[in-house]
């Protein structure tokens, strides 16, 4: 018995993100094997602990989130991405959001002694310039850096489309063979790509951590299929026993593809969108970026197409079972989905040589005074307490209480601890941050969790459309400082963070 308690202690803990997501959920199960898994997830607490598997809530848009829930772990899968919103209210780009998350678990890993992260991201095509890369693709390497200025070793494993049930792409490939008899096939649909089965993914993630010889390193990882888009397709309608006929369509772009997929499909477009962008691309795993034993995946697509559509077919089976035999199930699962009226706004900016998050965040307030006055006024108080008022209103309409001890490496933290236009008794998880992207002049502007007090329909189309317009406003202001500021350094004295000296103040 002491010896078998013994081995239990020894096993090594890894963190894995996205526990309850379609990899994340797969991979648990190959992991609980040889490990202690952490089992990370916003909703972690409606799951139940099982042996070899603790469950965790985190949302890593919180720092310390991030913090308290990467402790006590040897390595850490990243298996996050933000294409689908997670607040009511979302407002900004993916790219940005990924941003966020990433570098809020690349600090909490290196704070918390993580020894190794693996990231799951897709293959890079040949030759193509970074600012060519659709915005999928290039958010993925930025996350790669991200992840990788943390100072903990990372491996990223690249794939292309992952045939398994659910999931992103593969599940539109099946519906659009599923539900067009004629099926019209853009210019991309020619791009060769390496499709790998899952149970090939989950093995290749696996097997790299802690390992040695891929440390540091991007890693690529395919199946014995090369093929293109319309060679997927006519073999999964022989899969699904269909017939279907293809008609060649060239001078379909791909902003009409992503339309019409989204119609046929019914997939969000937050995901979609992104997917079909990234099509335009080869997909093809590059012979220099593969290991022995890793990267060759064995299950042909044919394989994969069909075992996937069966597990897909079972699951259904037993859902509908489920939903008959319990008649309290379609009420828990309405108030699973009940969501707070909160709101996430976030978007990105770049600053003037040599300056960080603090001076942007300082910043952002007198500009703020200043670009919409007569109408706002803003007062700060030496206790670093910003209060935001309307003309002529007693009341703030908004308080920001800066956080010296949540703000530092590259962030600044406002608390929204007050105003008329908060809901004061949900205000207190409520921030505005300024963040800094690694290596970059980049600064991500963010509210999180903001409750606000006004009617939500009200709030949608007032607040929240005003707050876009003076981001892009301060966006355009920075840009143009950023091109004066170059001719006119020398002329000021410093440039030291804090309140904008009177020069400045005039650009």
């Amino acid at each position: 018995m002491e010896e078998t308690t013994a081995m239990k202690q020894e096993r090594p803990k890894v963190i894995l993100t996205g526990a309850s997501g379609y990899i994340g959920h797969n991979l648990m199960q190959k992991l609980k094997e040889d490990y202690d898994v952490i089992a990370l997830s916003r909703h972690g607490s409606s799951h139940e602990d099982e042996e070899h598997a603790e469950w965790r809530s985190c949302d890593f848009y919180s720092m310390d989130d991030a913090l308290e829930s990467l402790h006590g772990a040897d390595y850490a899968f990243y298996l996050i991405h933000s294409m689908m919103p997670t607040a009511k209210l979302t407002q900004g780009k993916f790219e940005d959001m990924d941003a966020i998350l990433a570098d809020h678990f690349a600090r909490a890993a290196r704070k918390n002694g993580i020894r190794h992260i693996v990231y799951l991201s897709g293959i890079l095509p040949d030759g193509v310039p970074e600012e060519n890369l659709s915005r999928h693709l290039r958010s993925r390497l930025e996350v790669q850096r991200i992840l990788e200025s943390s100072g903990v070793p990372v491996t990223t494993v690249r794939a292309g489309l992952i045939v398994g049930p659910q999931g992103s792409s593969f599940p539109i490939l099946h519906k659009l063979v599923e539900r067009l008899p004629v099926m019209p096939l853009p210019s991309w649909t020619q791009t060769q790509t390496h499709a790998i089965a899952l149970d090939d993914v989950l093995n290749a993630l696996k097997k790299s951590v802690g390992n040695e010889e891929v440390k540091g390193r991007a890693i690529d990882v395919g199946g014995p299929d090369v093929m293109s888009y319309k060679e997927m397709m006519q073999q999964m309608a022989e899969v699904m026993g269909v017939k279907r006929r293809f008609i060649d369509l060239p001078l379909l772009t791909v902003n009409l593809s992503r339309l019409w997929v989204t119609l046929i499909t019914r997939e969000p477009r937050e995901m979609t969108y992104p997917l079909i962008e990234s099509l335009i691309h080869p997909m093809v795993a590059h012979p220099e970026n593969k290991v022995e034993g890793i990267s060759d995946g064995k299950k042909t697509f044919k394989e994969a197409a069909k075992e996937s559509l069966e597990e897909e077919k079972r699951k259904k089976e037993e859902q509908a079972a489920q939903k008959s035999e319990s008649s309290g199930g379609s009420s828990k699962s309405a108030a699973e989905r009940t969501q707070k009226s909160d709101v996430r706004s976030v978007q990105r900016v770049t600053l003037p040589e040599g300056k960080d998050a603090q001076w942007a965040g300082e910043y952002y307030l007198e500009w703020l005074g200043r670009a919409m006055g007569p109408l706002i006024r803003v007062h700060k108080s030496e206790d670093g307490v910003t209060q935001v008022f309307i003309r002529f209103f007693s009341r703030p309409i908004l308080e920001l209480s800066y956080d010296p001890v949540k703000s530092g490496e590259d962030r600044a933290v406002y608390r929204i601890t007050g105003g008329i236009f908060a809901n004061s008794k949900d205000a207190h998880t409520g921030r505005l941050e300024f963040l800094m992207i690694p290596g970059s002049s980049d600064c991500v502007v963010a509210i999180h969790d903001y409750m606000p007090a006004m009617p939500w329909f009200l709030y949608k189309y007032t607040q929240a459309k005003l707050h876009l317009a003076v981001m892009f406003l301060f966006r355009k202001h920075l840009e143009r400082k950023g091109t004066l500021g170059k001719s006119s350094t020398s002329k000021k004295s410093g440039g030291s963070v804090g309140t904008p000296s009177s020069a400045e103040a005039g650009v």
